[in-house]
């Protein structure tokens, strides 16, 4: 396996079925189709070297195209089902540029369209951050949890609720919050994959997990999720916004 060591590909994937939103990935957003926040956001960036598609849908991969990102295969439909996995489109990924371009990248930012609004210049950070941490098999971004699942409870098969404990026997349901450990919800702000953990068998992510704290984002997942992101870019824009209104006005 031929590995560019310092190669950085963004790949977006992107299937054309959707239960929850009919059409998700490429339903407007402020103008634009959701795809083309997270393509805009990998074009943005200083570290990414070429913004890749993943997809099974001519639809999606003509208007990612128009927005600037590459789509050199259509995905097979074998890896875009309900119930495939991550790992199923990014082995077909590294392997179509093995075959085809006998090169691949080390290093792939996972962008998933869900998560719209992101500032690039974190993901440049996070790029960083991996780049720096040889031991790290992977970089997966969360953010702090408001609630901490330390003071929830469980149910015992008579009903009654237990609570949980730490290692030591601490019981956190009854401290304040501010004493109980801190917890991050994993979000799509930015994951970074590695070709030679995927292609050595390991799940995608690896054994050593690095950590990116990212900033509370709205991951679009229902139409309720879509009326909050209008409401909010009505009331403020975004640096990814003003950039697809400067540059892609009437492509969507």
């Amino acid at each position: 396996m031929n590995t560019d060591m310092e190669k950085v590909y963004s790949i977006i994937p992107a299937r054309g079925g959707s239960k929850g939103v009919p059409g998700k990935n490429i339903k407007p957003l402020k103008g634009h189709p959701l795809i083309a926040y997270s393509i805009a956001a990998a074009r943005l960036s200083k570290t990414i070297d070429r913004v890749i598609v993943s997809t099974d849908s001519a639809e999606i991969a003509e208007i990612s195209m128009n927005y600037g990102a590459e789509v050199p295969f259509i995905r097979p439909a074998e890896f875009a089902k309900d119930n495939s996995s991550d790992r199923d489109f990014m082995v077909h990924a590294i392997q179509w540029f093995e075959s085809n371009e006998k090169m691949i990248p080390e290093y792939w930012v996972h962008l998933r369209p869900t998560t719209p609004l992101r500032d690039s210049s974190l993901v440049d950070e996070a790029i960083g951050i991996i780049r720096k941490n040889k031991n790290a098999t992977s970089l997966r971004s969360g953010h702090e949890a408001t609630e901490s699942p330390f003071k929830w409870f469980l149910a015992d098969e008579k009903g009654f609720f237990v609570p949980f404990r730490s290692p030591e026997g601490k019981d956190y349901s009854n401290m304040p919050r501010q004493m109980c450990p801190k917890v991050y919800i994993p979000d799509g702000y930015v994951d970074i994959l590695l070709s030679s953990v995927i292609a050595g068998g390991e799940s995608i992510h690896g054994r050593n997990i690095h950590g990116y704290i990212s900033p509370y984002c709205v991951e679009v997942d229902s139409q309720n999720d879509f009326d909050i992101l209008e409401y909010a870019l009505g009331r403020k824009s975004s640096p990814i916004l003003d950039y697809l209104n400067n540059n892609y006005k009437g492509k969507e």
